[in-house]
């Protein structure tokens, strides 16, 4: 039971991500954005614990390689999208954090399916903590004007503090897709055409 822990965690947000969607998007209930955030926040606590488990237990699996990626994209891109829905993001620069993720993990499963590993660095990992960082942000502003902090909503507004946070992530989101592709593109180009 223990080894299929790391995939649990990865099921288990892409199975939050819907119930996160409707307290954001059309629950009627009181405290409806509150309880979004809350399973937004869980669902991607469960990311940084499925890979590393798996690593440090070799519980790593075929299915654990491609589900944790994919539940990552899924959650993200849903939060994502939400806000455009709701008018509180451009949609962009969604567009341009979903061309980008979508085409990398494209990538990453064809070398897997292929037995070649993609070469992954540092700027990956920051690129995941400021997608979830500006989404935790952009929650935070939903719920002060939910709950009606003027006060605050005015500091955000001002500084244009989401508008900014979205153009560090999306800048950096489609950097690190350049910086993939210029690392792997050798190895894709063997696979592809055999060379």
């Amino acid at each position: 039971m223990q080894k299929h822990i790391p995939n649990l965690l990865s099921l288990s947000r892409v199975l939050l991500t819907p119930v996160f969607l409707y307290f954001l998007l059309f629950s009627d209930h009181e405290h409806a954005k509150l309880i979004s955030a809350i399973i937004f926040t869980i669902a991607s606590i469960t990311d940084a614990f499925d890979g590393k488990i798996a690593r440090k237990y070799g519980y790593e699996t075929r299915i654990g390689v491609f589900l944790d990626p994919l539940a990552d994209k899924f959650l993200v891109l849903s939060a994502f999208f939400s806000f455009v829905f709701l008018g509180d993001i451009e949609l962009i620069m969604v567009i341009l954090i979903s061309f980008r993720d979508i085409f990398v993990t494209i990538l990453r499963m064809i070398m897997e399916a292929k037995g070649v590993t993609m070469i992954t660095s540092k700027a990956g990992k920051l690129k995941t903590l400021l997608q979830i960082g500006t989404i935790n942000v952009i929650f935070l502003y939903i719920l002060l004007k939910f709950y009606k902090y003027s006060n605050y909503l005015e500091i955000f507004d001002k500084y244009q503090i989401i508008y900014l946070l979205m153009l560090i992530t999306t800048i950096v989101t489609v950097y690190t897709g350049l910086h993939y592709f210029y690392y792997n593109h050798k190895k894709l180009k063997t696979i592809l055409f055999n060379k």
